[in-house]
């Protein structure tokens, strides 16, 4: 089951290739290492790490979100059970601890507490992203922009940031240069969320893997759809109406649900911070005291993350 979350096979152990999604996260732990000289060894312990906790997270996600594809195939609950697909996200998790404990040199206990944090803050994200889903529409209980923000900093960010600091932290960096690593990863997080919200509703999905306009008819509350909401033209209105009927969304209202999102500039204003925080990470790595092809590699990561729109 767990080689089947990480992509390596098929639901009947059938050996499989190419399922293991774009490897955004192990390439951000290996940049992260190689931009303050980390040895081999901290650097991959790093990724290996951060890819185990990545995959637990998804196949947890998975199992609250009710979703039945992940990377155009099963989600793990759906290959084999939801009882077993938590039992594997445990284990996985469990491994990225192991990995990091029985890391080479001293700073093994530090990038346990460094993973500590970084999962805090993604369980805090994602209870908050749960709770988002009962709240209403409109009204005083609405959720704001802002709030989504710090979810997202939680939810997404945190995952990110950790990726750039374990191996940092393995290799004993200084405290500045795991610093700055940290924040730009936190921004590269919101920019990385920002384009999956606009991938999720306009997305294709022979390239998402997941099916058109699901976010929208699960209710999801997303940065398109909290920003369009937020505007105070006849779309947004129309919007929050239809949203707030309390009827699901067929295809059809799905479809022109996306139509009044894009109308009322929720599409801009969600491509606009992935720039903004885009750009916020670039700074923090032009201020540290990084190997510059490293730097170099991350920079071209971020703009692969802008591009996703497909």
């Amino acid at each position: 089951m767990a080689s089947f979350a990480l992509g390596w096979c098929e639901a009947d152990g059938t050996p499989a290739t190419g399922g293991g999604g774009k490897g955004v996260r192990q390439a951000l732990a290996v940049l992260g290492g190689q931009a303050v000289g980390a040895p081999e060894e901290a650097v991959v312990a790093g990724a290996v790490a951060v890819e185990l906790v990545h995959t637990f997270s998804l196949v947890h996600d998975d199992v609250m979100d009710g979703d039945e594809r992940r990377r155009h195939r099963d989600s793990a609950w759906k290959a084999f059970g939801t009882g077993p697909a938590v039992l594997v996200g445990d284990a996985l998790f469990a491994l990225a601890v192991e990995t990091l404990a029985r890391a080479e040199g001293a700073h093994g206990a530090a990038a346990v507490r460094c993973l500590s944090g970084v999962l805090r803050d993604l369980l805090h994200g994602q209870a908050d992203d749960l709770l988002f889903e009962s709240r209403p529409w409109a009204g005083p209980q609405a959720v704001r922009v802002a709030e989504y923000e710090a979810m997202v900093a939680g939810k997404t960010g945190a995952l990110l940031a950790g990726a750039l600091a374990l191996g940092p932290v393995l290799a004993g960096a200084s405290p500045q240069q795991v610093e700055a690593l940290t924040e730009a990863g936190r921004h590269l997080g919101a920019a990385f969320q920002a384009v999956d919200d606009v991938l999720g509703v306009w997305g294709d999905p022979e390239v998402t893997g997941k099916p058109v306009h699901g976010d929208l008819r699960r209710g999801k509350k997303t940065l398109p759809v909290l920003a369009a909401l937020a505007g105070a033209g006849p779309a947004a209105r129309s919007l929050e109406a239809l949203l707030g009927s309390g009827v699901p969304l067929d295809t059809g209202a799905a479809r022109h649900a996306a139509g009044l999102v894009e109308e009322a500039g929720g599409r801009d204003a969600a491509e606009a911070a992935a720039r903004r925080h885009a750009a916020a990470a670039r700074r923090c790595l032009a201020g540290g005291t990084f190997a510059p092809e490293a730097v170099g590699e991350l920079v071209a990561l971020s703009e692969f993350l802008l591009d996703r729109r497909l």
